[in-house]
């Protein structure tokens, strides 16, 4: 048989990377003669970066850069080659992300993307032709303003002064200005690659949605909604480019809607971005099985989260498929779903997840033969 793997990481212990290994290592234990892909995946957030470098060969690059709350970070960028040229992809968590603000020191208010925009600015210099921004994990709420500080749009208060970091600073935006702009960033085209669907600003918009998590009072979410809707409103009127209700405007704390409105991306969804860079149905094409997978399958997978796109993509080509993970809380008709935790328990799942994602996979692969045609 040709076996396709195709899992994303299972967060907080296996890299895709390392899933992908664990899977086809019990996989070929069993069924030692079958060819055995492994693809690993993402979708637009963190781990992106690694799953395309490693899938589509490319190299990585490492800028010392300004971190969410101006402490100096070295960040990873990746640059491949892809149709349409050289193409830097950029994780705006590795300069800009949650992870880099102990929980103590959390400042939403003030926390600014401007880290990402060096890292941009420098791969645009570098020769990049094309930026795909993947746009999970951020600690920031500043509708991308950072980033296009950093490319050289003037954000300016009333008195013509530059306006401070964060989404605090955006209360104060009176005009815009994107003609200092650096060429080499015009000269490129830019994509947003995003898990989420979320609008800039409302209920169900970025400082509602994802500000708790980044420290944000009941009072900081109203502030920051308000600042993203003044954002959007001077965009509007200055630039005539509307993201009050585009969906995905709200991923990283609305810097989607700052890429859209400062660099003309597209958003899309990071699955799918990933899926056509990986050749991932052109793949399925020739495979008879495909295993993915990630740490929780649950409700939140329907939203745009690796397993379901991998689902899909296999039911479009008439491709069986299987889902092993950590976790199951979803039970997708037709599709055989592996978990650690039923399996092995929930010590064992956490503490030895490479392990036991081979047995898993072994153990499936002997069951082989009834998956190889979707239900």
């Amino acid at each position: 048989m040709r076996v396709l793997v195709a899992p994303d990481k299972f967060k907080g212990t296996l890299t895709s990377e390392q899933a992908a290994a664990a899977i086809a290592a019990g996989w070929r234990r069993t069924r030692p003669a079958d060819e055995v892909v492994e693809v690993p995946m993402a979708d637009g957030g963190e781990g992106t970066l690694d799953a395309l470098v490693a899938g589509l060969g490319g190299q990585t690059r490492t800028l010392r850069v300004s971190g969410p709350l101006g402490d100096p970070v070295d960040a990873l960028y990746g640059m491949l080659e892809a149709r349409g040229g050289p193409t830097a992809v950029i994780e705006l968590a590795r300069a800009s992300g949650l992870q880099l603000i102990a929980e103590s020191r959390r400042e939403p208010l003030r926390a600014s993307t401007f880290g990402t925009g060096q890292i941009v600015l420098a791969a645009c210099r570098g020769g990049a032709r094309q930026v795909l921004v993947c746009a999970g994990g951020s600690g920031t709420v500043d509708g991308g303003a950072g980033i296009a500080q950093a490319l050289g749009v003037r954000l300016l208060d009333a008195e013509e002064r530059a306006i401070g970091p964060g989404g605090e600073g955006l209360l104060g935006l009176a005009r815009v200005d994107v003609t200092g702009m650096d060429p080499a960033v015009r000269a490129a085209r830019f994509v947003v690659a995003s898990d989420v669907d979320n609008p800039l600003t409302g209920p169900e918009g970025a400082a509602h949605v994802y500000g708790p998590q980044k420290g944000a009072s009941p009072e900081d979410v109203l502030l920051l909604d308000r600042a993203l809707g003044h954002l959007a409103a001077i965009v509007h009127r200055d630039l005539a480019i509307d993201v009050r209700s585009l969906p995905g405007a709200g991923a990283a704390g609305g810097a989607g809607a700052g890429l859209v409105a400062f660099v003309g991306a597209r958003l899309r969804s990071g699955v799918e971005v990933v899926m056509e860079a990986v050749g991932l149905r052109r793949r399925l094409g020739s495979a008879d099985v495909v295993v993915t997978g990630e740490g929780t399958f649950d409700a939140q997978s329907a939203r745009g989260k690796v397993p379901i796109g991998v689902l899909a993509a296999a039911r479009e080509v008439g491709v069986g498929a299987v889902v092993l993970c950590g976790r199951a809380e979803l039970a997708p008709e037709g599709v055989l779903v592996a978990s650690l935790v039923d399996r092995f328990g929930l010590e064992r799942a956490i503490g030895e997840p490479r392990e036991r994602l081979s047995d898993l996979a072994a153990e499936v692969a002997a069951g082989a033969d009834r998956l190889s045609s979707p239900a």
